[in-house]
């Protein structure tokens, strides 16, 4: 039997693992995890190969999760070996060999061999979504399509049975009394509900976030799709609702559906001018109360800058919680510098990137994450 690494918490590591690939959108169950729990006990913590294998094998259960599995597993180890020594670079070679094997065609048929579906996205989760080729694009468009954009939930106001609930339910008791001839065998209780919180993306589609936006706009698509509680506001020189352009199945109709009423996408920006009238014309009215507001721009405004700060501030009040995504946060030595960024950066609650497809992950779990 193999042994770990020194001073490393398996269980922990398991648990930080799994929780990425429930975020992600798989569906990974308990003894799953304790399978890949104990597959690490035998083959370690050394090489990047077996532990890739042993997730794979006991945590993955369709072909077609395969893809997303690659991505969460160089995303999520490649931030986690700091504390141990573990060759991971194999992992990223192996996956490299078989893509370029899947582009060649195995001339001797023999398809004993395991063949690993890797896609180009899965190389790609740290290159700046600026610096795609359109075939790169297109496979990043891919995998946007497939992440799971799940926000957080709240307490409603209508409570729900439940077998160790906080308070009586007198109506059930005496309901299920009478079926047994007024014998109050079981007390029957409920807790309090729950219900998925809003979710309000504003995406600004300014010349300066042309390159961002393209891509960024499928993640909107995605959250759309899930037929949660989503809305979806483009920002230029206007604000543009663009939620029932994105409502459809087909990503390719959606984008281009909402990218057509957009009569500003690629133009100027008065993005502190759009987050006000969001916040009088919807915000106010009830769209922003107790909701998670995700704010995607690069923070540039040609307008007021104190017209940017009084609508955060009124915006931060109503939300739940308000995340800005700035692409160029990724840059080195970035600094919040342009007058929009800096006027509204004090009412933001999470500062994240938005540059590549491992940013985009940990945005979904930032709005899966959101305190309750």
């Amino acid at each position: 039997m193999a042994t770990a690494a020194p001073d490393i918490d398996i269980d922990r590591l398991v648990a930080g693992f799994v929780h990425t690939l429930r975020r992600g959108g798989l569906e990974v169950t308990i003894s799953q995890s304790g399978l890949f729990r104990e597959a690490l006990d035998v083959v370690g913590l050394t090489s990047g190969l077996d532990v890739y294998w042993a997730g794979r094998s006991t945590l993955v259960a369709k072909q077609e999760h395969v893809a997303m599995y690659d991505a969460m597993f160089l995303a999520f180890f490649h931030h986690n070996t700091s504390g141990f020594r573990m060759r991971f670079d194999d992992v990223v070679q192996m996956l490299s060999d078989s893509l370029d094997g899947d582009n060649d065609a195995d001339s001797d048929g023999n398809d004993d061999e395991p063949a690993l579906q890797f896609s180009q996205a899965e190389r790609l989760h740290d290159k700046d979504f600026g610096d795609f080729e359109d075939a790169e694009l297109a496979e990043a468009e891919r995998v946007m399509s497939a992440l799971r954009v799940q926000p957080a939930r709240r307490r409603s106001k209508r409570r729900r049975w439940a077998r160790r609930g906080d308070t009586p339910d007198l109506r059930r008791t005496v309901r299920a009394a009478m079926r047994r001839a007024g014998e109050p065998i079981e007390l029957a209780s409920t807790k309090p509900g729950e219900k998925t919180r809003r979710l309000v993306l504003l995406l600004d589609v300014s010349g300066s976030m042309e390159r961002y936006a393209r891509v960024l706009i499928r993640f909107a698509h995605t959250a759309v799709a899930g037929r949660g509680s989503v809305e979806v506001f483009a920002l230029g020189t206007r604000l543009t609702r663009i939620t029932r352009q994105l409502a459809s199945r087909d990503p390719e109709i959606a984008v281009a559906t909402a990218a057509g009423v957009v009569e500003d996408w690629s133009g100027g920006t008065r993005l502190g001018d759009s987050i006000d009238g969001f916040v009088r014309e919807w915000g106010i009215r009830g769209m922003a109360r107790g909701a998670i507001v995700v704010v995607l721009s690069d923070g540039w405004d040609r307008g007021d800058p104190t017209t940017m700060s009084e609508s955060m501030e009124r915006l931060h009040r109503l939300a739940h919680k308000v995340i800005w995504v700035n692409p160029l946060k990724a840059g080195p030595g970035y600094e919040p510098t342009a007058q929009g960024m800096a006027a509204a950066l004090p009412y933001v609650d999470e500062f994240l990137e938005g540059h590549c497809l491992r940013s985009v992950t940990e945005l979904a779990e930032a709005i899966a994450s959101a305190d309750t």
